[in-house]
């Protein structure tokens, strides 16, 4: 293998280790692009990009397309030649990176250092699967399904909620700490560097077998829908966890519907609701576990409450501390005020 062919060789997606919740959410952006997208929270070194180029060899067109920082806003959706369509009303298109990535995953690492308007354009295509411009008066619109993958360092800085709610799905990776799951990361790397084609030809049977799969999943993915019991544990779910409007409720049962639908299921259970459940409200969480479940933390006779707890500390003031009683020291000469003649 030349080394230049080296270089283009992207790990394998079923060579990744230690990274099953990301890899659940990738496959399941893979099976339904409608879903909105996958944010990834983590330090570096936690195979981001590793994870989303080993996904892109797994769709139709593998195509794998990299944001910059520093695009404009016409390299993204691309541009209208007005000058040709005044003179003969002719439309001439000229692609951006949001028609090169169709079929295939658009990366975007640091997406919280973008700027807002091309966050927005970027979430619009990816929920919708399609790129609408317009210039004076002109418009085009093109096929844009894709899988929009979103890394970024929280110690950078963070998306505002308006933006990370409308990404479908988020993961928050760690460093690992385990000896042996490091070992093993390590190893797999050392043996992909050392001879990328020889690496990869001892994956290909599981590659092939996760192609197939999403090829299935994605024509069975209409076939599938969604049962009382269901609709009712995605509500309990999502109202428990506090979540603003209704798009978590709609993510969930998406992302339910596509894990079934990976999986060959004949129905969309509670149990694929639950095992996507994770990825869809931990950017949209305002309660935590305690206030969702208040009657797992009643108090203890004598002692507070944590309903008045959090009362108290939400409606006074930061560092006030409550009166405490105070001894009198009667001073000679001097009458209290409640013997006083009036």
């Amino acid at each position: 293998m030349s080394e230049a062919n080296a270089r283009r060789a992207a790990f394998p997606f079923s060579a990744l280790i230690g990274q099953a919740p990301l890899q659940q959410a990738l496959l399941l952006a893979a099976v339904d692009p409608g879903i909105g997208g996958v944010l990834v929270s983590g330090p570096r070194g936690t195979a981001k990009s590793t994870a989303a180029r080993a996904l892109a060899e797994l769709l139709p067109e593998g195509q794998f397309v990299t944001l910059p920082l520093g695009a404009s806003e016409d390299r993204l959706i691309g541009t209208l030649d007005i000058e040709s369509a005044l003179r003969d009303a002719s439309v001439r298109f000229s692609p951006g990176l949001l028609a090169k990535a169709h079929r295939g995953v658009l990366y975007v690492d640091e997406v919280n250092l973008l700027p807002d308007g091309l966050v927005d354009a970027l979430l619009d295509a990816a929920a919708s699967g399609v790129n609408t411009v317009e210039r004076d008066g002109v418009s085009h619109t093109h096929d844009a399904s894709f899988v929009l993958i979103g890394t970024m360092n929280p110690e950078e800085g963070e998306l505002r909620p308006q933006l990370t709610d409308r990404f479908g799905l988020m993961v928050a990776l760690e460093n690992c700490y385990e000896p042996q799951i490091r070992q093993d990361i390590v190893k797999a790397r050392l043996a992909f560097d050392l001879d990328p084609f020889a690496f990869r030809a001892r994956h290909a049977v599981q590659q092939a077998a996760y192609i197939e799969r999403l090829c299935d999943a994605r024509a069975a993915l209409t076939r599938l829908s969604f049962d009382e019991a269901v609709h009712a544990h995605v509500s309990a779910l999502c109202i428990a966890a506090g979540v603003d409007g209704l798009r978590a409720d709609l993510m969930m049962l998406r992302a339910a519907r596509a894990l079934a639908a990976f999986e060959a299921a004949e129905v969309v259970t509670v149990e694929h609701v639950d095992r996507v459940a994770e990825s869809v409200l931990l950017h949209r969480r305002r309660f935590d576990d305690e206030a969702a479940h208040p009657h797992e933390a009643a108090s203890s006779p004598g002692q507070p409450s944590s309903t008045d707890s959090a009362n108290s500390s939400t409606d006074s003031d930061y560092g006030y501390l409550p009166p405490e009683p105070a001894g009198i020291t009667h001073v000679k000469g001097v009458i209290p005020l409640s013997t006083k003649k009036r």
